[in-house]
């Protein structure tokens, strides 16, 4: 059960890293005009039509993580400590705080991406979404490989 719940979280986690990220691409490299290359259409995203999908994500991922997290605490924390890794446990307890900030940053992020958007708050938008993206990214890739450290899921 543990695995198919950490396969689920993962699923549930790459698809808010890309949803993050093309938010994130939009409002600080947005397209100037109709866009025909890749990179062009990546940022021609509507940025607000991601809010709300963002936000049942990461609350969706993180529900999955804390009820897999004791699992971790009890075998893969194990072999973190045998093998003398301090930086992927320190990591690993960074990414435990990350998510909940994320998790309390949440509220705004929903309040200043309701639409209409005001535009007096276009800044901080910006900078919440990038902070956002840096939790989504930097939790990603340390539970990634923090959970390869073990060699399978469990």
């Amino acid at each position: 059960m543990y695995i198919a719940l950490l396969i689920v979280h993962g699923l549930f986690a790459i698809a808010l890293l890309g949803a993050i990220t093309h938010q994130t691409a939009s409002v600080w490299l947005p397209a100037r005009k109709q866009a025909g290359t890749f990179g062009g259409r990546f940022r021609g995203v509507a940025a607000a039509g991601y809010a709300n999908a963002i936000i049942v994500l990461y609350v969706s991922t993180f529900a999955l993580g804390a009820i897999i997290y004791p699992e971790f605490r009890i075998s893969i924390r194990g072999v973190l400590e045998e093998l003398d890794t301090p930086a992927a446990m320190g990591s690993f307890e960074l990414k435990e705080h990350f998510a909940v900030i994320g998790l309390a940053l949440l509220p705004l992020y929903w309040r200043l991406w309701r639409v209409p958007l005001a535009d007096e708050y276009a800044g901080t938008r910006k900078a919440l979404t990038a902070i956002l993206a840096f939790i989504t990214w930097w939790n990603f890739l340390v539970g990634h490989v923090v959970n390869n450290f073990r060699g399978y899921g469990a």
